[in-house]
């Protein structure tokens, strides 16, 4: 209810201001001012300088006609932010339709050429642009709901339902990628000699290196907003410019200042000597003034004040030998005022229409007329150009892309907030992290610059906390996610690369006999991202490469966990898979330390194998496990192979062992192609236990570990033989007959055989 108020007494206020102000001055009012002025002269109410100064300004804006509308012309068809692109074009539909109705008809002040409305259509070729916040608006609906829209429907275009072009940016990358190769190219030119070397950030450049400087600086604007729109049209391709040109902002502000204060003073000092001449030969009183007010708005002469002695003021030619004027050169702007004031008084001087018949324009020359309209053109630019910053920030701003609000109206209470994966920041970063394409991989931290610019707009323009809190806490949510998603891709590449590396050369190569090829990881930009240290978010500086070096610390102990919990859970035949995966983990380890700061392997594996203040450690107690239980009862040596092979009958249970968990297959070699291969070259390593195994078990269990496995089985040993076997040797002796006469030998073998098992018998029997 109160919103419905406000809009109407809004509207109510804006047309009676319109109404009152929009109208040309009359000869009453300068009259009723006249007037004014006499009678506070009189009671001496305008003694103090402001009020006399405010008498003038007024006085001046009187006597110019059609001030508002001159005032609203200046910027017509100019633009360097988005904003002021989609403003303009805002402001012409929103016109049109205010326009447009019982007492004015657009279509017969078409029919007049008062206006253009085929050029207009050309301008609404962008069929929607932001409105405010994250809302969008048709600007053919401004047409579409005019007076007389439906008996003129066939003259516009835009308002038909066809995709413009302007949407694909795929058909405009083409253009953009040379462009920003282009710009860039030569920005790192000049980066290289500025910002890098450092030379020349203190000695002084010509006027023409300045202007270059200059130029440079005003395209990357330009190219940067260019850019930004047509995001912004589609609903982040720049943002590593807008790094450059951020280092470069010392540098551009120098030759910005410089080129501005060069070109306004020659333009004021030198160019208008000659109008100002021929206005004094022909006695233009309102020219003159306007000249002259131009000059002592911003000349900056080099003796302090104007040469009273020159030609041009008082309409004379100048000398042949000329008259020297000494422009000096400064790295300081004009004010805000100052450049307002100029362009405003130039503007006067080259208006096609005016109040009056005759305008200012046809009392100047054309060559006088194009160099005022040019620079007239070019300082639109300046104000945009002294404050760089704040331009370079517009330019790129795309916080658009976060705000939802709107649609969260739309669901009518039903979500109160979106989910991250429909966040435009968080798609874009996920999009490069799952497809891992390595052109794309260095700028995977651009797209979480636009929860910057979402911040700063919510903070500065929407000024509410509550947007801002909720930006703050989905950047925290996503950035967890970005972090543990970065860091597992980077620890699953590096291992990959060593298993890639430490992958038998002749094996690959008959596997690619075969017809089957084993590839090597695909080459990708990680270092980058691992040397960012400073990463600006919401005010916060970053170490990302810290947060990495985390998580890849627990990746790296969770792979070397997991290399011996899979050992743990098999028979000792799988000590030398456990070695290599070891080695594939070391050499991961030395790729990885290359980058970031980890603990040193050994640290790592004595942590992992939990041997950092026990004597002995898992591998070892399941070496020993192992032998005791399975390896010695139901392992026998064949001579022929000089192995140790699995007896046909087993003497003992099987040994109860843990599944290892299932964990993804870069814990293992690093991928799926790799795994598979390199269970193919262990699997021969199975069912048998010979010296390839127990050299291993040297290499992994050391000279202690050895020494406590052989005191434990030697133990085992004596408590056996001090033990069971004994009670068994005391009850044969016992029951075995004092004297055991032998057969003659010439019976042979199969005879001392028979008569043993004979006795053997007779002896049992008897001790039953």
């Amino acid at each position: 209810m109160k919103f419905m108020y406000f809009q109407r007494k809004a509207i109510e206020r804006f047309c009676s201001e319109v109404k009152r102000l929009c109208h040309n001055m009359k000869c009453s009012v300068k009259n009723d001012h006249s007037a004014y002025k006499r009678a506070a002269q009189f009671l001496r109410k305008m003694a103090d300088p402001q009020s006399i100064q405010e008498s003038q300004n007024l006085s001046m804006f009187l006597a110019n006609h059609n001030r508002i509308t001159q005032c609203l012309h200046q910027q017509l068809e100019m633009y360097l932010t988005p904003s002021e692109k989609h403003m303009l074009l805002k402001v012409m539909g929103f016109g049109l339709y205010l326009m447009d109705g019982n007492v004015s008809n657009i279509y017969k002040l078409d029919a007049k050429k008062r206006i253009n409305l085929s050029k207009i259509d050309k301008f609404f070729k962008l069929q929607v642009v932001p409105l405010f916040g994250d809302m969008q608006i048709e600007l053919s609906r401004y047409i579409e709901t005019s007076a007389h829209y439906e008996e003129n429907k066939s003259k516009w275009t835009c308002t038909q339902s066809s995709i413009s072009p302007q949407y694909n940016l795929c058909e405009q990358m083409v253009q953009i990628r040379e462009d920003h190769i282009r710009f860039i190219s030569e920005l790192a030119r000049y980066s290289n000699s500025e910002v890098v070397t450092g030379s020349g950030l203190d000695s002084q450049k010509s006027d023409e290196e300045y202007r270059e400087l200059f130029d440079l600086a005003l395209r990357g604007l330009q190219l940067l907003s260019k850019w930004s729109t047509h995001v912004m049209e589609v609903y982040s391709w720049k943002l590593g410019l807008q790094v450059l040109m951020g280092r470069m902002e010392s540098v551009f502000n120098q030759a910005i200042r410089n080129t501005i204060y060069a070109a306004l003073q020659d333009f004021a000092q030198v160019t208008l000597r000659e109008p100002l001449r021929q206005a004094v030969r022909k006695k233009k009183n309102v020219l003159i003034s306007v000249l002259q007010a131009i000059r002592k708005t911003v000349c900056d002469w080099d003796s302090g004040r104007e040469p009273p002695n020159d030609p041009c003021l008082r309409g004379e030619k100048d000398p042949k030998g000329g008259f020297d004027i000494k422009v000096p050169r400064r790295a300081v702007g004009p004010s805000s005022t100052q450049l307002y004031m100029v362009r405003t008084m130039l503007e006067s001087l080259i208006a096609d229409k005016s109040g009056s018949k005759k305008t200012l324009r046809s009392s100047l020359d054309g060559p006088i007329v194009v160099a005022i309209e040019d620079f007239h053109k070019h300082s639109f630019f300046y104000t945009h150009l002294l404050n760089f910053s704040e331009a370079l920030q517009q330019c790129c701003d795309l916080s658009q892309l976060w705000f939802r609000e709107f649609f969260l109206e739309l669901t009518m209470g039903r979500r109160i907030q979106f989910p991250i994966e429909m966040s435009m920041p968080w798609i874009l970063t996920d999009h490069i992290l799952e497809t891992k394409e390595p052109s794309m991989m260095e700028y995977v931290l651009y797209p979480l610059d636009l929860y910057n610019d979402s911040g700063y707009y919510a903070l500065t323009k929407f000024k509410k906390q509550f947007l801002y809190d909720e930006i703050e806490a989905e950047v925290n949510l996503c950035f967890d996610q970005f972090v543990y998603k970065l860091a597992d891709q980077i620890f699953a590449y590096y291992k990959a690369m060593a298993g890639s590396v430490l992958l038998d050369k002749r094996f690959r190569a008959e596997c690619k006999n075969y017809g089957v090829i084993i590839p090597y990881p695909p080459s990708n930009r990680y270092e980058t991202l691992l040397k960012q240290r400073h990463v600006q978010l919401l005010g916060r500086s970053i170490d990302l490469n810290r947060l990495i070096t985390q998580r890849i610390s627990a990746a790296m102990y969770k792979s070397l966990d997991h290399a011996i919990s899979r050992f743990e859970s098999e028979d000792l035949t799988s000590i030398v898979e456990l070695e290599w995966l070891l080695e594939i983990n070391r050499l991961t380890h030395r790729l990885l330390s290359k980058h970031m700061t980890l603990d040193s392997f050994d640290a790592m594996f004595r942590e992992a194998n939990h041997n950092v203040s026990a004597p002995y450690g898992r591998i070892t107690l399941h070496v020993f496990w192992e032998l005791n239980f399975d390896f010695l009862p139901n392992y026998c040596y064949n001579g022929s192979t000089n192995r140790f092979v699995r007896t046909a009958i087993p003497f003992t249970q099987e040994p109860q062992r843990d599944k290892p968990a299932n964990v993804q297959p870069y814990y293992l070699y690093g991928s799926k192609p790799l795994n598979i291969a390199y269970s193919h070259i262990y699997s021969s390593y199975r069912n048998f236990v010979g010296p390839p195994h127990f050299k291993t078990i040297c290499r992994l269990l050391g000279y202690q570990g050895i020494a406590v496995v052989m005191e434990e089985l030697l133990k085992i040993v004596k408590s056996l033989l001090q033990g069971t076997i004994l009670q068994y040797v005391k009850t044969l002796i016992e029951v075995m007959p004092k004297i055991c006469r032998l057969p003659r030998h010439e019976y042979g073998p199969q005879v001392y055989w028979s008569f043993s098992i004979t006795s053997s018998k007779t002896s049992l029997s008897m001790q039953s």
